[in-house]
C-alpha cells in the first residue's frame, strides 16, 4: 500500500517539475521575442506533444499606425494567434530608429485665368440715300452700259469699310428690271444702286420713309429681292407677315445686334388691309412688341431707325421728341438713329440712352437751289460699343465724320474735314463743317462722348 501511494507520488512530482519548466522556458521566450504557439495539439492534462514553433518575422510598423495591444483576449480552439513582443534594447545599444513624419505637400493651387477683355463693336449710321433724276444721270454718265454709283462711295467706302458693322437708310424703293425708274415725288432707283450699297461696305439698311410705298406692294417686293440679291439685311418691309415678325439681326464683331425700321406716313398712299406688314409705320406698342421679340432671339443691342421730323428744320420736331421719350426707355431699345428731315439734327442723351436725331442727306441732289444749302451735308455717326461687367451692351462713345454731296462733282460724298481734293472746294467744305460740327454738337460735346473725326 505504501508502495502504491509512493508511486503516486512520483507520478505527481515529475508532472509538477515537468510543467515547471515548460513556464519558465515560455517565460524565457517572451523575453527573447520569442513566439509560443498554442495549437489544438494540448491534452487537457496541459502536457505539449508539439515542438516549439519558430520565432514569425513580423513587418515593421510605424508608431503612429501599430494598434494598442488588447488586455485579454479569447481565442477558439481552431485558431492559431502570435502575439510579438518587442525586446528592450541591450545596454549601449540605441533604441531602434523611427522615422520622422514626412509633412505631405498640398496639390498646387492653379493661378486663375485672366478674365477676357469686354467684347466691342463699332457701327457706322449715315443719312439719307436719294436717287433724284441728277443722281442717277451721273450714275449713268459713268458707264457705258446701265448705272454705276460706285464712284460717288470713293471717298467714304474706307470709313464704311472700317467699321463692324455699316448700316444706311435708303429713301426709294429698287425697280426689279430697271425700267419704269422714277424721281420726285414717285421714287424708283435701278438695281445699280443697291449694288453700289454693298459696294461701299455696307451690311444692311433702313428702308421705311414716306416713299417706301411709292410704287405699291410690286415696289416692296422688288427692293427686297434686289437686297436679296447682294447679301444684304434690311429693316423696315417684309413681304409676309412671317417675315416681318422675324428679327433683323447683324453681327458686329461678336455682338448681336438688332435692327427696327419705321416710318411716320407714307406720303397718303394706304397698304392693303390684308398686308398690312409690308412697310413698318410708327406705332409704338407694335415697335415695342418687335423690340421685345428681338431681345428674346438674343439681340445685345437693339437701334431703331425712326424716319420722322420736320423737312429742312434741325431742331427736333414735337412728333420725335414724343417718340422718343415713349420708345427709348423700353429696356429692349438701346438707341434711336432718326432720318428725314434732310438736314442733319442733334445727339443726345437721355437716361443714359443715346438718340442721333437726324443724319442728314447721305448722297442727293438737294441744294439751296430748291431748299437749303444744309441739305447737302450729312454725317457718318460711328458708334462704339462695349461690353459691361455684367455683360450687357452700352455705348460709350460717337465719332461723327462730317459729308458733304459734290453736286458738281459727279455727286461724290465728300468728307468735309478731309483736305479738299480741288481747291474750288475749299470753301464749300469748311462751311458745311462748320454747320455740322455747330448742329451735331449743339447738345453734347466731347467730354459727353461726342467727337468729330475727317476720317
Amino acid at each position: 500500500m505504501v508502495q502504491l501511494v509512493f508511486s503516486r507520488f512520483l507520478v505527481i512530482s515529475t508532472v509538477l517539475l515537468l510543467t515547471g519548466a515548460l513556464v519558465v522556458a515560455a517565460a524565457g521566450r517572451r523575453a527573447t521575442g520569442t513566439a509560443i504557439a498554442t495549437t489544438p495539439s494540448e491534452t487537457s492534462t496541459g502536457i505539449v506533444d508539439a515542438a516549439p514553433l519558430a520565432p514569425t518575422p513580423t513587418p515593421a510598423r510605424s508608431p503612429e499606425t501599430t494598434p494598442a495591444a488588447s488586455p485579454t483576449s479569447s481565442v477558439a480552439p481552431s485558431q492559431s494567434v502570435t502575439h510579438t513582443v518587442t525586446a528592450p534594447p541591450s545596454p549601449g545599444q540605441s533604441p531602434p530608429a523611427t522615422a520622422s513624419p514626412t509633412a505631405t505637400p498640398l496639390p498646387a493651387t492653379a493661378s486663375p485665368s485672366p478674365a477676357p477683355p469686354p467684347r466691342t463693336a463699332t457701327i457706322a449710321f449715315t443719312g439719307d440715300l436719294i436717287p433724284h433724276t441728277s443722281v442717277m444721270r451721273a450714275a449713268d454718265e459713268a458707264t457705258a452700259d446701265g448705272w454705276d454709283f460706285r464712284p460717288m462711295f470713293d471717298d467714304v467706302r474706307p470709313i464704311l469699310s472700317g467699321t463692324d458693322l455699316a448700316i444706311c437708310h435708303l429713301e426709294s424703293p429698287i425697280s426689279a428690271d430697271d425700267t419704269d425708274l422714277g424721281a420726285y415725288p414717285t421714287f424708283n432707283g435701278p438695281r445699280a444702286l443697291v449694288s453700289a450699297i454693298a459696294d461701299a461696305g455696307y451690311d444692311g439698311c433702313s428702308t421705311a420713309s414716306n416713299h417706301s410705298f411709292d410704287r405699291g406692294a410690286d415696289g416692296v417686293h422688288a427692293t427686297l429681292d434686289a437686297f436679296d440679291a447682294h447679301g444684304l439685311l434690311q429693316a423696315g418691309m417684309a413681304r409676309s407677315a412671317d417675315e416681318d415678325r422675324a428679327p433683323v439681326l447683324h453681327d458686329a464683331n461678336g455682338i448681336t445686334v438688332a435692327h427696327l425700321s419705321a416710318t411716320y406716313w407714307l406720303n397718303g398712299f394706304e397698304m392693303p388691309s390684308d398686308e398690312p406688314w409690308l412697310v413698318d409705320l410708327v406705332e409704338p406698342t407694335a415697335i415695342l412688341a418687335e423690340a421685345r421679340d428681338a431681345r428674346a432671339a438674343g439681340a445685345e443691342f437693339v437701334v431703331l431707325s425712326l424716319h420722322a421730323g420736320t423737312e429742312y428744320e434741325s431742331r427736333p420736331s414735337a412728333d420725335q421728341v414724343r417718340w422718343v421719350a415713349e420708345l427709348l426707355p423700353s429696356p429692349d431699345i438701346d438707341m434711336v438713329v432718326g432720318h428725314h428731315a434732310h438736314v442733319v439734327q442733334p445727339i443726345d442723351v437721355i437716361d443714359d440712352e443715346w438718340v442721333v436725331y437726324g443724319l442728314g442727306n447721305f448722297l442727293s441732289s438737294q441744294s439751296d437751289a430748291c431748299c437749303t444749302a444744309a441739305a447737302q451735308d450729312g454725317v457718318i455717326t460711328t458708334v462704339s460699343l462695349q461690353e459691361r461687367d455684367d455683360a450687357s451692351i452700352a455705348v460709350v462713345g460717337i465719332a461723327s465724320t462730317p459729308t458733304w454731296v459734290d453736286r458738281a462733282g459727279g455727286f461724290v460724298i465728300r468728307v468735309a474735314t478731309a483736305p479738299p481734293p480741288r481747291p474750288d472746294l475749299a470753301a464749300a467744305l469748311a462751311d458745311s463743317a462748320a454747320r455740322t460740327v455747330a448742329v451735331v454738337g449743339s447738345r453734347l460735346g466731347e467730354p459727353d462722348g461726342v467727337t468729330f473725326s475727317s476720317s
